[in-house]
């Protein structure tokens, strides 16, 4: 089964320095219908203006990832961890029993948008711990990169959560099909341009949940660049 979450329904936020596009209730935004899929709870599309960011603020019990587009995004946290976040990179901080970080543009020109995503974690109270790494533009291209999983697979991003990212891009005749476990979740989220998912069309912010399905199939994108999330149910 696929079900379609549009861009324009999905919630948003206007801070001044901060917009923010809400796929799930989160803060001010609450929608009984769309609490999370699976263990994924939150993506957020942030656009951060230029030297404006979020101030030092906790997390626990949570693995997020954060997925930058254009721009950079500082962070820095207190155990010990201080960098920038450029397009092309995946962070991954696991807040476990308690970590309190800052994100920061430090651009005087550029907004930094990017993806803020929570997956629940497998355990609670673990150690907080935070990794990062590259994702040249070519290991996506017309392929499903796997960037986050819980074994670190493939060079991937170890989180702590029963889940699995891929990011993609693709354009033209470029197509992939990714195997389903039909008991577990998978969530398609289009970040920009246009693409077929399972025969369904989707466009910039649009998304499909699938349940009960084999596979998941890409085809047909226009310039699009996809997250594709392998789910507990």
């Amino acid at each position: 089964m696929l079900s379609l979450r549009k861009s324009q329904d999905r919630g948003y936020a206007d801070h001044g320095w901060l917009k923010s596009f809400h796929s799930f209730s989160f803060a001010g935004y609450h929608d009984p219908e769309h609490m999370g899929w699976g263990n994924l709870r939150v993506i957020n599309e942030d656009r951060i203006a230029p030297g404006t960011g979020f101030g030092s603020h906790g997390h626990r019990d949570m693995e997020i990832i954060s997925y930058v587009l254009s721009g950079s995004l500082a962070h820095k946290d207190n155990i010990g961890n201080g960098t920038a976040i450029p397009p092309g990179d995946v962070q991954r901080m696991s807040a476990g029993r308690g970590v309190v970080h800052s994100e920061y543009n430090h651009s005087a020109d550029q907004a930094t948008h990017f993806f803020q995503i929570w997956i629940e974690p497998k355990q609670h109270g673990i150690n907080p711990g935070y990794e990062q790494k590259t994702f040249p533009e070519h290991e996506k291209r017309g392929a499903l990169r796997l960037v986050a999983s819980p074994d670190g697979a493939q060079g991937s991003v170890t989180i702590h959560a029963d889940a699995s990212l891929y990011a993609g891009l693709f354009t033209g005749s470029e197509t992939v099909t990714l195997p389903l476990d039909p008991a577990r979740k998978a969530y398609v989220h289009v970040v920009r341009g246009s693409i077929n998912v399972n025969g369904q069309l989707l466009h910039t912010g649009d998304a499909a949940k699938l349940s009960d399905e084999h596979a998941v199939t890409l085809s047909e994108g226009q310039d699009a660049e996809v997250l594709v999330f392998d789910l507990a149910a």
